[in-house]
């Protein structure tokens, strides 16, 4: 295949579980498909697909054969990005469609209300029975049409879901009904009263709308902080990259940039979850959706529309929240066969009821299997780890901790051990070049332009340090290379020139007392000779030693790997407690330590913000990267911290063991509430004459069963 690329499509017309797997199965059956994953909870589709090879447009196609439906905008608008417009399409949709049920909900209501008071509160009258009829028609038949109208679109192509028992018991009681009112000889011939029962399709038809209406609106609850998000985005007024733009005070910054001139405080709250404005001076990244201080300021842009921070963070937490952990799998595999299992064992009740109980099996048989069909609730099943990991990414993303897949959330409450890398992840990242021993200085415009080359928080301390020096023209350097962990390199005119480590293993004095006081050192050669060495410090930040005291009060160890010399690695450690370090390290010692740390039978988490990282975040079992680290180690992570604050690494751990607790809480509920309800609809515990369970209070049950799950899963949007 060619480009595979990843999209996310909202979804229509899903009502449950089974609906989920329809969907899912049909979009992975699309020739150019390698991955679907679709989500009850948020009415979303995740593909990964080759462009080349097939087109939403028929994905869509395919997915409105199933009588169901995918939106995919006609075209993007502007620079906005195409599965924004999709969402905010989706989203209109499902206002519109809000409104319907809470109306239909309210109708239905009415009439059960007025049908109850009418068939149990008069006593018969002229006409009684029809007015019932009417009544309960209105109901079942206008009411409750969306769960007949999906049956149908659902029956045409064999499949079914939970609107398919919804209209099954609905109309069953129904028709019994009428039969029974326009031919009530059948019954009294046999010495037996016939009974009437429009207001149990009537009372099927309000709970499971009530039930229905809190549910879409506790749903809307979990996906909160991706529609916040999206809020964020600023309209795009036709501001292109290398556009000056003046932000003044209390404006929200319009696009990525950097500051040209001026100076303000910068809400990023919504970004990185620090309450803490962050003073922007020239130079200095600014981010679009942000809000601008008392100050004002001009700022070149970088990033507009769908290129910006803002949007590449919507996209990922909407990548996440369309994932499935693995214990999804098994959980969809039984929905998928849940409805059928259901109608079967509505039938089987039936037909024992009027094989045991003779004299009156059918009517009660009816009355059981109506219960059976509408107590089940593979809603439940469908939404209970869907929607508390959906609250618990999006929590997350309002902490400014972005999760890649809900497995990552899954994996990050058996962490045992995290290891650390040193500049930029216990460090601030921002080193200074603090002393400098030069042996020729007419080489400082060379080593400028190799260090512009590189994008090492080192290099670019050495670049300012070198502000003053113009460097030589690009041009002149040949066969540059970049070694993680050792350096880079290059061929100037006739000389070879490298800066990085110390490749002579001699230390004059000068360099071992910058060594003792904790500093980096960087050689710059010239063939074997040795130009000059620079003392290069960066302090260390003020969340790490809190952060790593907190993990370990959580019994979680804290170990530290880094490229820098003994020296250097020993003063970081002991300043922020970890106990346990190695210096010197390469790239793939890293990863081979991180290796060794899981057949020892630890879960090991990497956190790192480099290229020299990259091995090791692949290697770990989570990988988590700062977010102002390159773009390999994003890229890599499975989680990226938005901010600098190591302290998220204990919110992600503890969110994790909250989450995963919610979702087992909300399957043993599932599971167990139809494990226990559907026996007992179907009259396993009712003996010979004793009371059956009123369809009635079989579908408030069921209603009640989905809302209880999605509103345990809200207790995770709190923070």
């Amino acid at each position: 295949m060619g480009n595979i690329i990843r999209k996310n499509f909202p979804v229509e017309g899903m009502g449950c579980a089974a609906c989920v797997a329809r969907v899912e199965n049909t979009l992975k059956e699309q020739e150019g498909v390698v991955g679907a994953a679709v989500s009850l909870a948020s009415n979303m589709a995740r593909v990964d697909y080759d462009p080349s090879v097939v087109t939403p447009e028929a994905l869509k196609k395919a997915v409105q054969d199933q009588g169901y439906d995918l939106v995919v905008p006609d075209s993007a608008v502007g620079q906005e990005d195409p599965e924004t417009v999709a969402q905010k399409m989706a989203d209109a949709a499902r206002e519109d469609s809000y409104r319907a049920l809470r109306r239909d909900m309210w109708v239905s209501v009415a009439l059960a209300a007025v049908i109850m008071i009418l068939g149990m509160g008069f006593k018969d009258f002229p006409g009684k029975g029809y007015t019932l009829a009417a009544l309960a028609f209105v109901s079942v038949f206008f009411c409750g049409r969306r769960f007949h109208l999906t049956a149908l679109r659902q029956a045409r192509h064999f499949s079914s879901g939970m609107d398919t028992l919804v209209s099954l018991s609905t109309v069953i009681s129904f028709l019994f009904s009428m039969v029974n009112l326009l031919f009530p000889q059948i019954w009294t011939s046999r010495g037996l009263e016939p009974r009437l029962y429009f207001e149990s399709s009537a009372m099927i038809v309000a709970f499971i709308l009530i039930g229905r209406t809190l549910e879409e609106k506790a749903k809307a609850g979990t996906t909160a902080s991706i529609r916040a998000l999206m809020d964020l985005q600023p309209p795009v007024v036709g501001i292109s990259v290398g556009d000056q733009v003046f932000v003044k005070p209390g404006d929200r910054i319009p696009a990525d940039g950097t500051v040209v001139s001026g100076e303000s405080y910068v809400d990023e709250s919504m970004l990185t979850g620090e309450p803490v404005a962050v003073l922007k001076q020239s130079k200095d990244h600014v981010f679009a959706g942000t809000i601008n201080g008392k100050g004002a300021f001009t700022f070149e842009a970088t990033g507009v529309g769908r290129d910006t921070m803002l949007s590449s963070i919507i996209k990922m937490v909407r990548d996440a929240q369309g994932s499935k952990a693995k214990i999804q799998t098994t959980v969809d595999k039984v929905a998928s066969v849940f409805v059928p299992v259901i109608i079967g064992i509505s039938v089987l009740t039936f037909i024992l009821w009027a094989v045991l109980s003779p004299e009156d099996g059918i009517s009660r048989g009816l009355l059981s299997m109506v219960t059976v069909l509408v107590i089940a609730c593979p809603c439940s099943l469908g939404l209970a780890t869907p929607t508390a990991l959906i609250a618990g990414i999006g929590n997350a993303a309002s902490r400014g901790i972005l999760v890649r897949d809900a497995d990552a959330l899954q994996i990050a409450k058996d962490i045992d051990r995290v290891v650390f890398d040193k500049t930029g992840t216990i460090t601030v990242g921002h080193p200074e070049v603090t002393s400098s021993k030069w042996y020729d200085e007419k080489y400082k415009p060379v080593l400028k332009a190799l260090e512009l080359q590189s994008s090492h928080p080192l290099a670019e301390a050495v670049v300012r340090y070198l502000d003053d020096v113009e460097p030589i023209d690009s041009s002149l350097i040949e066969k540059y290379s970049a070694s993680p962990g050792k350096g880079v390199g290059a061929i100037v005119g006739e000389d070879a020139f490298a800066v990085g480590n110390n490749r002579s293993g001699e230390v004059s004095d000068t360099e071992k007392e910058w060594l003792s006081r904790g500093c980096t050192v960087v050689y710059f050669y010239r063939e074997d000779s040795l130009v000059a060495s620079l003392a290069i410090e960066d302090a260390v930040k003020d969340s790490s030693s809190e952060a790593i005291r907190s993990l370990k009060a959580d019994g979680v160890d804290a170990v530290m790997l880094t490229g820098d010399n003994p020296e250097a690695a020993s003063k970081v450690a002991a300043e922020v407690g970890i106990s346990s370090f190695k210096a010197s390290m390469l790239p793939a010692d890293k990863a081979r330590e991180v290796t060794l740390m899981q057949k020892e039978g630890h879960k090991v988490a990497m956190v790192g913000d480099g290229v020299n990282d990259s091995a090791a975040l692949a290697t770990a079992d989570l990988s988590v990267a700062m977010g102002k680290g390159s773009d390999v180690a994003i890229g890599t992570s499975m989680v990226t911290i938005v901010s600098q604050d190591l302290g998220k690494i204990g919110e992600l751990v503890s969110l994790s063991k909250r989450t995963v607790r919610i979702v087992k809480e909300n399957l043993i509920w599932a599971f167990l509430y139809n494990v226990i309800a559907v026996p007992f609809a179907a009259g396993l515990f009712s003996t010979h004459g004793g009371m059956v369970l009123d369809p009635m209070v079989g579908a408030a049950a069921m209603a009640m069963s989905s809302v209880l799950v999605v509103t345990n899963s809200l207790r995770l949007v709190r923070k």
